[in-house]
């Protein structure tokens, strides 16, 4: 008798090759699902391969302003994922083309590829009345997947740290080579700091249809810290001493709409307005049991992580940590 083989079912990861793509690719490679992984530039997706067995993951090209390219990403799939999102616009990737056009194009695209299993991934702060345009495109695009996909899983996350993140390794460069630290607004911003590895649990469970669509779930660490404790913990770890210099918002936006323009600036006028909002799990969320409680998700704090991507910030790395330890 030939052998009879199950196929296995297919995902497409629309972002697949960014900071969080590679753990959701992980996470639902380590779930035997086939995963297409669709990005602009499929070149860079070749660190994706090693997630997964031969032939289990292709890293596909597509981009979210070409439509054709979206459909044929889908064609055949059995779920979607979309990561899409950018902090700072840049050239035709504009915030409205990414996160609003974008998010509709994949929605339909995938409702017209009849496939019903559609995770969004956006922000928390998400706000059609935001004075951000980051917050109002991502409120757009969570408005045109529901739009499109009444029964979709949207995920907002707070800001996400890990390994490979472009959040607390900055800083942390950014210490080990300068004596000064700016603090916008004081560092009095509130953050609910959110582990990727629980992100993309999170994630592949919503692939795999363990969580209820049409609601909008809030993933937040299990600490709210202000910013300020969150860089003087990365210091403690790091064993750097530079000065914390407060900026006011004010003054912030001023220098934001002076620099942002220039290759590498560090802050646009936007991420000042995201600044001041903060990013953590509303009361809303955690009353309806919309948050990573209700997924059966432990989330991982980030002292119990830290210490072991931050160590390289060491003056001398990985030798200063086990010397204090000896």
């Amino acid at each position: 008798m030939p052998l009879v083989r199950e196929e296995k079912p297919i995902v497409t990861i629309f972002g697949a090759s960014g900071f969080l793509g590679r753990h959701v690719v992980r996470a639902l490679a380590k779930r035997d699902w086939r995963i297409r992984a669709a990005c602009r530039r499929p070149d860079l997706a070749a660190h994706l391969q090693p997630l997964g067995g031969v032939g289990q993951i292709m890293p596909m090209q597509a981009n979210l302003r070409y439509r054709a390219s979206v459909d044929r990403a889908v064609s055949g799939a059995d779920a979607v994922v979309n990561l899409v999102g950018i902090l700072s616009a840049s050239g035709r990737q504009t915030h409205a083309a990414v996160q609003a056009f974008g998010a509709r194009a994949v929605a339909e695209a995938s409702a017209a590829a009849g496939i019903s299993r559609l995770v969004h991934v956006s922000a928390i702060g998400a706000d059609a009345a935001s004075r951000s345009i980051y917050a109002r495109t991502k409120a757009a695009g969570e408005a045109a997947v529901f739009d499109v996909a009444p029964d979709a899983v949207v995920l907002r996350p707070s800001v996400v740290f890990g390994p490979e993140d472009h959040f607390i390794n900055m800083f942390g460069e950014l210490a080990a080579r300068s004596p000064v630290l700016p603090l916008i607004g004081g560092g009095l911003t509130l953050l609910q700091p959110v582990f990727v590895t629980d992100v993309a649990e999170a994630i592949a469970r919503a692939v795999e249809g363990q969580v209820t669509g049409g609601r909008i779930y809030e993933l937040g660490g299990p600490e709210v810290l202000t910013f300020r404790a969150i860089i003087e913990r990365l210091l403690a770890e790091t064993d750097r001493q530079p000065y914390l210099l407060t900026i006011p918002f004010g003054l912030a936006a001023l220098a934001a709409r002076l620099t942002f323009w220039l290759p590498g600036a560090p802050l646009t006028p936007d991420q000042v307005e995201l600044l001041k909002a903060g990013s953590v799990v509303s009361a809303a969320a955690i009353g309806e049991g919309r948050t990573f409680e209700a997924l059966g998700i432990a989330p991982t704090s980030l002292g119990a992580v830290l210490p072991e991507y931050a160590v390289r910030f060491r003056p001398h790395g990985q030798y200063d940590r086990d010397k204090a330890s000896a």
